[in-house]
């Protein structure tokens, strides 16, 4: 690699750790699925190991990311949004995690079928997030950008409706108190999950416009 190359950020360093993040943030998700069959279970203990891996291993990229900002004079995209992008895609694997650390300490397992909408939304947004970040390094995908998007923010409105019907069924069901804290509170958690995906997917359709 020439000087000139290192100097200028050419070598497509940024694109290799944004798309590697993505990634992780997808098999977070992944993993995530695999959770509540096993909540319970013998293999739960080992696939909450398999999500605190995944969500160290995004750690060090993201930490290498702002190592290259600091080493590279100029990058590809704007600094700000670099380190923008970096840090929505960490929280998705962040967040992802801490729902499996609130499924270690509840009680009683979980029904598998309570959180299946949600999951496959976390899935579906994920999945939206990486497609939208391994079309930055061409940015002529503008319109598969722009597509992906739009399914992203859909992605998100069912979930914010999903959430209210949830929440009604949770405040007028007969249920004991300790049982709606628990489940209000991984509610949310689901919901967060989906919103760090929106705001990941922000900062792409953002750059893109800016670069367009």
């Amino acid at each position: 690699m020439s000087l000139l190359q290192q100097i200028f950020g050419r070598d497509g360093k940024f694109y290799d750790l944004l798309e590697a993040s993505a990634l992780e943030a997808k098999n977070s998700a992944t993993i995530l699925s695999r959770i509540l069959p096993q909540h319970g279970t013998d293999d739960f203990d080992q696939t909450l190991s398999d999500l605190a891996q995944a969500r160290r291993k995004h750690k060090r990229t993201s930490q290498e990311i702002t190592e290259q900002l600091c080493k590279n004079f100029v990058t590809p995209l704007e600094r700000e949004d670099i380190e923008a992008l970096s840090g929505a895609l960490y929280r998705i694997t962040k967040n992802v995690e801490k729902i499996g650390e609130r499924l270690l300490i509840y009680p009683h397992k979980i029904a598998e079928d309570q959180f299946t909408k949600q999951i496959k939304m976390i899935e579906g947004a994920a999945d939206s997030v990486a497609t939208m970040v391994m079309c930055l390094r061409k940015r002529t995908h503008v319109e598969r950008i722009s597509d992906t998007f739009e399914r992203l923010q859909t992605i998100e409105g069912e979930a914010d409706k999903l959430m209210v019907a949830l929440l009604r069924d949770l405040y007028q069901g007969d249920i004991d108190v300790r049982t709606v804290i628990i489940l209000k509170d991984l509610y949310e958690l689901f919901e967060k999950v989906i919103d760090r995906c929106r705001d990941a997917g922000n900062v792409v359709f953002q750059v893109v416009l800016k670069y367009s």
